[in-house]
């Protein structure tokens, strides 16, 4: 049996992991002909270091911000489109929505119509800013339809723009508004909703191309988690993991369910993680068509971690199936060896297309 875990406990709190994987399968990448070799299948289960949970996800709190400025992060996310809601019957709703990581912050603002310029937004959001108790340093973006206003509104504000899918509080509060808010609107209009998949989310998704051999994974293993261990009070928390990011944690997810994972073991480990902590990591998806298993990073970079035989793509497509079930949720692991703490971990979110 393998297991993925810490022989050895420091002092310091770290995360650990012993992982038994369920149905799971281990393979190994070659990087000649990089074609996976499969071992036998191994059985799950989960043990995990407990630390105090930090993430926490306010409700919402329409047209202003929280005021429980402790938890809000200075990593905003911001979104500018238009709405499903014709104002007196003719023009589209225009909004600036700004959070932060966490999902405390929040504030909605309307943008006229004939105003949707990288100057209004510009300014829109110095005036958010100076009204934060908490400035940001980082602000991400999703919208590809949008990239060049968000850009150019952007580069004259001390902060890092990053075009980025990473926008995960950003994407829980536009399907709260999809669903609660604009639907009881005036002029709302339902043939508008989800027009932002044609087009509108994310710029041109590049062809997936080959991770540098360097940064190559020797195996990987689909996993799961319990999702308990990402609430409050479970054993995963920012102070534990080290290298890597957790994403909100929508809290009506039954606690007793599985996040799907997949474990990177490699050699090269720590270069590894440092490499994505550099990235924008968005998500992992397995491409059953093509018999791949892809990472995502940034806004339209795609790299191909694995081709899968048939016993890894039905692996593959149980992940797939796992991450519908929560959302989108998933996680990466980059480990040295089965008996290692892991050297980055990230909680990721896959963004839908119809925001």
């Amino acid at each position: 049996m393998h297991k993925i875990r810490k022989m050895n406990r420091s002092a310091t709190p770290r995360l650990s992991i012993c992982i038994q994987l369920l149905s799971a399968l281990l393979f190994l990448i070659t990087t000649s002909a990089f074609n996976p070799t499969p071992s036998s299948s191994i059985t799950h289960a989960a043990r995990i270091s407990r630390g105090r949970q930090r993430i926490a996800t306010s409700s919402s709190n329409e047209q202003s911000t929280t005021t429980n400025w402790d938890k809000v992060t200075e990593e905003w996310e911001l979104d500018c489109y238009s709405r499903p809601v014709l104002v007196d019957g003719k023009k589209k709703l225009w909004e600036i929505l700004v959070t932060d990581s966490s999902g405390n912050l929040k504030v909605c603002r309307t943008l006229p119509s004939n105003k949707v310029n990288s100057r209004e937004v510009r300014k829109v959001v110095e005036e958010i800013i100076d009204e934060s108790e908490v400035k940001p340093s980082t602000i991400r973006f999703f919208r590809g339809a949008m990239f060049n206003m968000i850009n150019i509104a952007l580069s004259d504000i001390d902060v890092i723009a990053k075009p980025s899918r990473c926008t995960f509080a950003l994407a829980n509060w536009l399907e709260q508004r999809n669903r609660d808010v604009y639907p009881k609107m005036e002029g709302y209009r339902a043939t508008m909703s989800g027009i932002g998949g044609i087009g509108g989310t994310f710029l041109d998704i590049r062809t997936a191309v080959k991770l540098p051999d360097a940064l190559r994974g020797e195996k990987y293993a689909f996993v799961g988690l319990p999702l308990a261990e990402f609430l409050e009070g479970g054993g995963i928390n920012e102070e534990n993991i080290g290298v890597g990011r957790l994403c909100p944690v929508d809290k009506s997810l039954p606690a007793d369910a599985f996040v799907q994972g997949v474990v990177i073991l490699t050699s090269r480990a720590k270069a590894l993680s440092s490499w994505l902590a550099g990235t924008e990591v968005a998500g992992l998806k397995a491409d059953l068509r093509k018999r791949e298993l892809v990472m995502e990073t940034d806004i339209d970079n795609q790299f191909l971690m694995a081709k899968l035989n048939d016993e890894q793509r039905r692996e593959a497509a149980s992940f797939e199936e796992g991450k519908d079930a929560m959302g989108g949720l998933h996680f990466i692991s980059v480990q040295r060896d089965e008996d290692d703490d892991p050297s980055g971990f990230w909680l990721l979110r896959e963004i839908p297309n119809d925001l």
